[in-house]
């Protein structure tokens, strides 16, 4: 026996119908039970008739669960949570809003952070964000919004505005350096060079 649907006029049934063989032997379908409306049977309707079938076949009822766990998948979240808190403590998104409005159709110092969150967490190429952000989760950026295009773009207009951005930035951290600060050093190492070719005097090699 199996479970069939049938569709008379704009409703649909859910029926319990058996095979058989008639007496010249053709192969033939008649309905043994009629369970009712699908959407009363997809609201829990035949429960009971059900559980009892799994109770005599041995098998755990609709309530008891097969014991089994499933798992879905899931975007990080907990590192970029943390880095937007401290993002927004520091005065960095109100302060390289100001900056950088104006610049562009689009939010810059959203896929900035979305770079620098990437930087720290787990350092991809301008491409490789936007395989990162498939599988974590940065706060208030709609992974959608984030495209190659306008992560160029982004880095043009921190180019454009590299001098007024480093202002900004000295004025927000530097109450939590040293008061006599006159001087400041920061790395801009890449994550890794590569050479196609071989170059005298060339830093990268090939490979």
């Amino acid at each position: 026996m199996f479970v069939k649907i049938t569709t008379s006029g704009s409703r649909q049934y859910v029926k319990l119908v058996e095979a058989f063989r008639d007496e010249a032997g053709v192969s033939r379908q008649r309905v043994v039970a009629t369970l009712g409306r699908l959407e009363a049977v997809q609201a829990g309707g035949s429960n009971s008739l059900v559980n009892g079938l799994l109770r005599a076949a041995g098998k755990p009822t609709l309530d008891e669960g097969t014991g089994e766990t499933t798992f879905a998948p899931a975007r990080s979240v907990g590192d970029t949570w943390l880095l937007t808190a401290l993002w927004k403590e520091l005065g960095f998104a109100d302060a390289f809003r100001r900056v950088l409005r104006n610049r562009r159709s689009f939010d810059a110092e959203r896929l900035l952070r979305v770079m620098v969150f990437n930087r720290l967490c787990d350092p991809e190429s301008k491409r490789g964000i936007l395989r990162w952000l498939e599988g974590a989760l940065v706060p208030e950026v709609p992974a959608e919004s984030v495209t190659h295009q306008h992560l160029l773009r982004t880095m043009d207009t921190l180019m454009d505005c590299a001098d007024a951005l480093e202002a900004t930035l000295a004025t927000l951290l530097r109450p939590l350096l040293d008061q006599e600060l006159s001087i400041v050093f920061y790395d801009l190492t890449t994550i890794r060079a590569e050479g196609s070719t071989e170059m005298s005097e060339e830093l990268r090699r090939f490979g």
